[in-house]
């Protein structure tokens, strides 16, 4: 039973080792732990400060990459509308000037066909009348062979003149 309960003096002894322990303790391992221990707190906070700004300055560039990207898509779609409508523009003064110059051309060549055709109407009135003329000098020269027609002629043409 000697080992259950303890004697004063070995009660004695072992609190006095134990101060001794705990002033030893105070005077060299605590303040060095505790240092330690506050550092180690302290770095932990900073750690976890850090931690927070980095995570808001990742959202912050999260969003602004979202609103750049969200630019960056607006500004294609309206390069792309403008390309579209530059494009449109350029058909449509195509369009326009292969109009213009078609009805340009036809416009040239009805001017064209209207003068050959007066250069060929006017060939043909000329041989007409040459013909004409050939014809009436054939005419008049079979008439005027005979002096009695001739008398006949002007005596006719006589009395038609009436002054």
């Amino acid at each position: 039973m000697e080992l259950v309960t303890p004697e004063i003096g070995l009660v004695f002894w072992t609190t006095v080792s134990f101060v001794i322990l705990l002033f030893i303790l105070g005077k060299f391992a605590w303040k060095p732990i505790l240092g330690a221990i506050n550092e180690r707190e302290t770095f932990i906070e900073e750690a976890l400060l850090k931690a927070e700004a980095a995570k808001d300055e990742m959202s912050r560039l999260t969003n602004e990459n979202e609103v750049l990207l969200k630019q960056a898509r607006a500004e294609r779609d309206m390069i792309l509308a403008e390309a579209k409508k530059v494009k449109d523009q350029i058909i449509g003064e195509a369009k326009e000037a292969a109009h213009t110059e078609g009805a340009r051309m036809i416009e040239l060549a009805r001017v064209e066909i209207n003068n050959q055709k007066a250069i060929a109407m006017a060939d043909v009135k000329n041989q007409v009348a040459s013909l004409s003329l050939e014809i009436a000098e054939k005419v008049l020269r079979k008439q005027f062979e005979d002096s009695q027609k001739q008398d006949e002629l002007v005596s006719q043409l006589l009395k038609e003149v009436k002054l």
